[in-house]
């Protein structure tokens, strides 16, 4: 069975929880299932380390995971309306599988959580595109063809999936973004077998 890697940094659970949400939508394809995937925090002590094997929740993950995925679903809280340093330090670490084209072709999508409606969502999908397209990955957004896109009074955006978390971050997913979580997990499985 193909596999289709949902790479995330989550703080306070938001994220996390989107990730699960999207494995879900990516998991209902037929021949397809999501490998949970996310990264270390990063420290200002530059020897502070992590241990090799999170405590709990997902697995840290590898440059293998990347290549051996036929598509990649990102995740990312928002910080000043871009990803998370944790994360950007992992996509940093990329440049062998760059070198070789590892990742040209293949499908990704994104998703983002803030505290608040213009906190920065669309621009943190955005620029999380960004080293994506360097990759040569086809990126795959939310068409209006998802009513939860048209009718959401809180997250969801044509770019990827968003989430309000509120200023303490304690806003449960809306039942419009757990919808759009799903979609977008979905047309990433489905673009994700057709393209492999």
């Amino acid at each position: 069975m193909q596999e289709i890697l949902v790479l995330y940094y989550s703080r306070g659970g938001a994220v996390r929880e989107m990730a699960q949400v999207i494995a879900r939508g990516i998991d209902s394809v037929s021949g397809v299932k999501a490998r949970i995937r996310t990264v270390p925090n990063i420290s200002a002590n530059c020897e502070a380390t992590e241990p090799e094997i999170p405590e709990q929740g997902a697995p840290y993950a590898e440059l293998a995971d990347l290549e051996q995925c036929i598509g990649l679903a990102l995740g990312s809280p928002t910080r000043y309306g871009n990803m998370a340093a944790a994360l950007k330090y992992f996509i940093d670490s990329t440049t062998p599988l760059w070198l070789k084209g590892a990742l040209i072709g293949k499908p990704a999508a994104v998703f983002t959580s803030s505290g608040s409606l213009h906190g920065g969502n669309e621009t943190t999908l955005l620029t999380m595109m960004l080293p994506l397209l360097h990759h040569g990955m086809t990126i795959v957004g939310l068409p209006y063809s998802e009513p939860a896109l048209s009718t959401t009074q809180s997250g969801g955006t044509p770019y990827g999936a968003s989430h309000i978390g509120g200023a303490m971050d304690d806003q449960p997913l809306s039942d419009d973004e757990r919808q759009l979580c799903l979609a977008l997990g979905k047309r990433l499985a489905e673009t994700a077998l057709k393209l492999a």
